[in-house]
């Protein structure tokens, strides 16, 4: 495809435009980060910084909005696309420097899961692309400012997830196994990397080191270690997430270049770049050989596909390289159309899918009624100004982009306990000698949430219900229940 960047752009555009008419509604992870990026700090929760930091600034911009969330998103898969091209394009022939960046849409965590609800992983995985682009770069020049950015790219990806920890390793180590890859990382341009990625990853180790406890215990239980039984259910959930990830991509280029697959290069196809492919095989065989360890050594028996996208985003790179001349290929106009017709079919998709979620009878977030819940809260005297209480997350972070004057927080009772959070909630608006709004959705209201924050609220407290039709759902359906109360001023309730 000729000048691939205005139609990678235009891709960009049209699913931000496309999230914008969807929702007002937010996801879980956009809901995270509505909230997070209210304030700056060295780490959140069990995840280190880079991506909230990005949000408060477009947040800067853009204010605290679906916009902001939707933009930032796709400016990172933009940039995961654009790197991955760059790297191709100082290894192979032209026609397959686009198949190696844009087939990456048929990894089904890359092309589909992205478009819902990632954020750390969407991150991570534009680190990677980049590191990939950088360090291909160094190699066939090395210079100062080369080892300096690879430095930079190695410090944002700590900075985005730690499982980029499991790539750069298993990176490095492919490298040192490559002579002409080994001789460029070893030389002296090797001091100003370290340095580089020193300075900007040591303010956050050392939050870190003082929340070590709480995030080991948050990772490894999302992992479900069970050291004992769990050895062959491991490697099972190890292999159907392999198949869910690289299975989809694997098809339609068999499908579309055939027998080709399987003949050998040309003698001296990859005398250009000889190091390329022994540094990518070596890493893909490593990263599988970290997975297999950690069930079989950590005892490890979960694995989900978005721990798959950054690690193995190269696939299609070092498929593409192996196999440089399937440039001439046949099949080249049928993986073409193969590529284009998935990401349109992800695009549908994602445009129909509150609707189908509402017609199968399983409303999700965006068919949650914002507007209507927004306009009744006015009518009943919310200010917009005074604290928002929730009693979830994704409720209280819809209604911060809706009131982006107002402070949010959610109390679900997972950090502390209900009644202690608004207490604390409920004194910070009387220390600001503001209101505040207390509330919640039936379909995630904590059991007992309100007999617990009742404790603590005035005398007399009684919330007011809302019952708001749902959108994008057949008539009849249930509403959402909504109940709330807005206390004006401390001690006077509505």
């Amino acid at each position: 495809m000729r000048r691939p960047l205005p139609w990678l752009l235009a891709w960009a555009a049209a699913h931000v435009a496309l999230r914008l008419a969807l929702s007002p509604a937010l996801r879980w992870d956009e809901a995270e980060q509505t909230l997070w990026s209210q304030h700056l700090a060295w780490g959140y929760g069990m995840q280190p910084p880079l991506y909230t930091w990005l949000q408060w600034g477009f947040n800067a911009v853009l204010g605290p909005s679906v916009l902001s969330l939707a933009v930032l998103k796709h400016v990172l898969l933009a940039l995961t696309y654009l790197f991955m091209g760059l790297a191709a394009r100082a290894l192979l022939p032209p026609r397959t420097v686009w198949w190696a960046a844009a087939s990456m849409v048929m990894l089904p965590p890359l092309g589909w899961s992205s478009l819902h609800d990632q954020t750390h992983t969407v991150l991570v995985t534009a680190v990677t692309a980049g590191t990939w682009w950088v360090l291909v770069g160094l190699v066939r020049s090395p210079r100062p400012a080369r080892y300096a950015l690879l430095g930079l790219m190695l410090a944002l990806g700590m900075l985005s997830k730690y499982n980029f920890a499991l790539f750069a390793a298993a990176l490095g180590l492919a490298a040192l196994g490559v002579p002409a890859v080994r001789q460029v990382l070893l030389a002296r341009g090797l001091w100003i990397t370290a340095a580089v990625a020193l300075v900007l990853v040591v303010p956050h180790a050392l939050w870190l080191a003082g929340h070590w406890h709480e995030t080991a215990r948050a990772i490894t239980a999302k992992m479900e270690l069970q050291p004992r039984g769990g050895l062959l259910g491991g490697l099972d959930e190890l292999a159907l997430t392999l198949l869910e990830t690289l299975l989809p991509w694997a098809l339609l280029a068999a499908w579309a270049f055939r027998g080709a697959w399987l003949r050998r290069p040309p003698a001296g196809a990859l005398a250009a770049v000889p190091w390329a492919w022994p540094l990518l095989a070596r890493y893909l065989a490593l990263v599988l050989a970290a997975f297999v360890g950690m069930v079989v050594l950590g005892g490890v028996t979960e694995f989900k596909e978005h721990w798959m996208q950054p690690v193995f985003c190269v696939l299609p790179l070092a498929a593409f390289v192996a196999r440089p001349q399937l440039e001439s290929a046949p099949g080249g106009a049928r993986f073409t159309g193969a590529v284009l017709g998935v990401a349109l079919l992800f695009f549908l998709a994602t445009a129909a899918y509150p609707w189908v979620a509402g017609w199968r009878g399983r409303p999700g977030e965006l068919n949650q009624p914002i507007r209507a819940l927004v306009q009744q809260l006015r009518a009943a005297g919310y200010d917009g100004r005074g604290p928002i209480v929730a009693a979830d997350h994704m409720l209280a972070g819809a209604l911060r982009t809706r009131f982006p004057a107002a402070p949010a927080a959610d109390c679900d009772g997972n950090l502390q306990p209900v009644a202690a959070c608004v207490a604390e909630q409920r004194a910070g608006a009387r220390a600001a000698g503001t209101g505040w709004l207390l509330i919640s959705r039936d379909d995630r209201l904590p059991e007992g949430w309100w007999d617990q924050a009742q404790t603590v609220l005035p005398a007399g407290s009684v919330p007011r219900v809302l019952a708001l039709p749902r959108r994008h759902v057949p008539a009849g359906s249930p509403p959402e229940i909504y109940r709330f109360i807005w206390f004006p001023r401390e001690g006077t309730s509505p």
